[in-house]
């Protein structure tokens, strides 16, 4: 595997999508094995990664570069640090979990394979690339798979279904029913999802393109843009700087699919539509689009800036918390009270990057990878509660352990992993963030304590009213997991879990190798020269940066 790995991860996705193609939605078992055996390639691939990836060495490794177009500076270039190796795993585990979740789906299976698959490999894309065009080309091929699977195989929610007639055709197909923000389909769920992630998308673009235009660089290689591109960025405008109106752009663009408030509204939608295994990727790995993109854009290239004006996440971040845990505890859906969860969770990786500490930042992408696991779990038994009872109501449920031990038995270890008690990773990273960002935020820091406390109210809440006390006898014919295929989805992300809650050094030791020059960078700046003047040609550009020390790849030069 090798040099390779990075290769295989990547594209054994795609081929087992392609693959798909040519195979029959009557061959269900074929269709079940492609998609296994290529998540599965993804997957020992990516533990092959992490576990030979240096971290003494750190930087990025197992790069891989293939120009795409010299005159444009484009390459789809890819390698991995500390940072995005653990994400990279947690996409391929969750992506070979959520296979087997979606197991027994008879509604055509073959295209909804297809596009898990897509969505998993679009997301692994993102955390490789080291060319800013190809990570935002995989982030926006993330949006078109999402759209398919909440609006094909989603479900509406109780409101929604409380909303139409008893032959459930009351303005089905209508557009205006699709933009009823009041109906909570399936269908305004994937259309919301769209216009929220599309139009700040837009936004984080024009960010790219104003560093590809004003580095002049001629290039969207972030190794070349983090070296140089900070010293051309500092030009007035407006009464401010560039540089700050990139970083906002940057920013609030990619904070929107993290889901930071309050651009948050468009995910807890999503996670009630969509099925099981569309919401572990959705939780697990999409929302940390957003984390990982802003700290590869705009703390990598703008580190400056970045130590300028990250305290606003530390403010926006409080409101995630509180706001996303007390609409938790009040949410009556399975799949609301865990969406609200996440974006809620979101907050603690916001207040991590926003304290810009060794420790905090450290703390927030191991909650990254450990956010995974947990709400991995949990979405996968609401899954798996909804297939039995065919409901998310939860006041309507109750007494479940009864014929569900083993699923009652690891949603009380998701829970307990989502809370972050000791013996599982999020205890670490939470313990991490709240350490490392006291000093600087220490009102946060309360804020983020009590939003643990709430965490353990609506997730224990959740627990009683599903599994314990009377069931009603409608739901009798409800059954366990009890298939091989069926539990282990469940063992491999409980295994991750706590195997890395107790052994976590190596996770530590390939993270901090990613965080330790990053923080470095941005808490020791050097102040930047005045920048030369829009207009002056391309040569007397190059002229400038070559007096103030700067040196460009020939080909750079040249152009």
């Amino acid at each position: 595997m090798g040099d390779y790995a990075l290769l295989y991860i990547l594209f054994a996705p795609f081929f087992g999508a392609l693959a798909l193609i040519f195979v029959s939605n009557r061959q269900t078992l074929l269709v079940r094995g492609i998609a296994a055996g290529s998540a599965f390639i993804s997957l020992i691939a990516s533990l092959y990664l992490f576990y030979t990836y240096d971290p003494v060495l750190g930087g990025y490794q197992f790069v891989q570069r293939f120009e795409w177009s010299r005159q444009l500076g484009i390459a789809l270039y890819l390698g991995v640090d500390g940072i995005g190796t653990p994400l990279v795993l947690a996409s391929s585990i969750l992506l070979f979990a959520g296979i087997f979740v979606s197991w027994h789906i008879k509604d055509r299976a073959k295209e909804f394979y297809i596009w898990i698959l897509i969505l998993a490999a679009a997301t692994i894309g993102v955390f490789m690339s080291l060319d800013l065009f190809f990570l935002y080309f995989f982030y926006e091929m993330s949006v078109i798979p999402m759209y398919l699977l909440l609006g094909m195989w989603g479900s509406h929610t109780k409101k929604y279904l409380e909303m139409t007639d008893p032959e459930g055709m009351k303005q089905r197909d209508s557009v205006g029913f699709i933009f009823n923000f009041g109906s909570n389909s399936k269908e305004y769920a994937a259309m919301k999802l769209v216009l929220f992630l599309s139009a700040f998308a837009v936004a984080a673009f024009m960010g790219i393109l104003l560093i590809y235009k004003y580095s002049g660089l001629n290039t969207f290689d972030i190794l070349v843009l983090r070296e140089h591109a900070s010293t051309l960025m500092h030009i007035p405008v407006l009464g401010t700087t560039l540089d700050k109106i990139i970083w906002v752009l940057i920013f609030f663009g990619f904070a929107s699919i993290a889901p930071l408030w309050p651009l948050h509204s468009w995910s807890p939608v999503g996670h009630a539509a969509a099925p099981a295994a569309t919401s572990m990727l959705h939780a697990g790995v999409l929302m940390k689009l957003g984390h990982f993109s802003i700290i590869r854009v705009a703390f990598e290239i703008l580190p400056e800036t970045t130590r300028e004006l990250m305290p606003m996440a530390a403010v926006l971040c409080m409101f995630s918390i509180v706001y996303g845990g007390f609409v938790a505890y009040y949410a009556k859906d399975t799949k609301y009270v865990i969406g609200y969860s996440s974006s809620s969770h979101m907050g603690y990786v916001f207040l991590g990057m926003a304290a810009l500490d060794y420790i905090s930042l450290s703390g927030a992408v191991i909650y990254m990878f450990a956010h995974a696991m947990a709400t991995g779990m949990l979405f996968s038994m609401a899954g798996w509660v909804y297939d039995q009872t065919h409901t998310r109501d939860i006041p309507s449920l109750g007494g479940l352990s009864n014929k569900m031990p083993f699923i009652s038995a690891c949603f009380v270890v998701g829970c307990m992993a989502s809370i972050g008690m000791p013996g599982t990773i999020n205890f670490i990273a939470e313990v991490m963030i709240i350490v490392g960002s006291w000093n600087k935020y220490p009102l946060q820091v309360v804020v983020a304590v009590l939003g643990i406390v709430l965490t353990m109210a609506y997730l224990f809440k959740m627990m009683r009213s599903l599994f314990y006390g009377p069931m009603d006898q409608k739901y009798s014919h409800a059954y366990d997991a009890v298939a091989f295929v069926d539990r282990l989805p469940l063992l491999i992300m409980i295994s991750v879990s706590i195997g890395f809650g107790l052994f976590p050094m190596h996770l530590y030791n390939v993270v901090r190798s990613g965080v330790d020059p990053l923080i470095a960078k941005i808490t020791h700046v050097v102040p930047v020269a005045a920048a030369p003047a829009l207009d002056a040609p391309a040569p007397a550009l190059h002229e400038q940066l070559a007096a103030r020390g700067v040196q460009l790849p020939d080909s750079r030069a040249a152009q």
